[in-house]
C-alpha cells in the first residue's frame, strides 16, 4: 500500500484562502453599507432591492435592510414582518419570488415620509384609547 496525499499550494490565485475570505467580506461590507446609505438617503427604494436582489443584498438579513429607512426601528419592521408571518433574520437571497413581490407590494402601500410613516402603531405623544383614564377615554377616542 503506498498511500500519497497532495496539498495544494497556500499562494493560489491572489494568497492563501483566510486572506480571500476577509478580501471577499470586507468588499460584501463595504457594499451593504453603500447600500444601506443609499437606502437612506432615499435614493433608492427597499421594494426594488428586494424584487431586485443585487448581489450585496443577497446575504442580508430583510430586517437589516428594512431598519436602513428613515422612522424605520426594530419594533415597527417586527411588527411589518409579523403581517406575513417572515422572521427577521430571513435573507433577502433566500425569499421566494411570492415574497418578494408580497413584500414590495406592501412597502409600496405603507407611507414612507412624513408623519403618515406612523401607520402600523399610534403615534407617540398619543395615549391609546384602551390605556387612556376612564373620564379622558371619551376625549382619546374621539382623537
Amino acid at each position: 500500500m503506498n498511500a500519497t496525499a497532495t496539498i495544494a499550494p497556500a499562494d493560489r490565485a491572489g494568497g492563501p484562502q483566510y486572506m480571500r475570505a476577509l478580501e471577499r467580506a470586507n468588499k460584501v461590507r463595504l457594499a451593504r453599507a453603500s447600500l444601506k446609505r443609499r437606502v437612506a438617503l432615499g435614493e433608492i427604494c427597499v421594494a426594488a432591492v428586494i424584487l431586485d436582489c443585487p448581489w450585496e443584498a443577497d446575504s442580508m438579513a430583510v430586517a437589516d435592510l428594512l431598519m436602513s429607512q428613515r422612522r424605520w426601528g426594530q419594533t415597527r419592521c417586527r411588527k411589518f414582518l409579523a403581517q406575513i408571518a417572515m422572521s427577521e433574520k430571513k435573507t433577502v437571497g433566500s425569499m421566494t419570488d411570492r415574497q418578494r413581490r408580497t413584500l414590495a407590494a406592501m412597502l409600496t402601500a405603507v407611507p414612507q415620509s412624513g408623519d403618515q410613516a406612523t401607520e402600523l402603531g399610534p403615534r407617540p405623544y398619543q395615549v391609546p384609547a384602551h390605556h387612556a383614564p376612564h373620564e379622558h377615554r371619551a376625549m382619546a377616542l374621539s382623537r
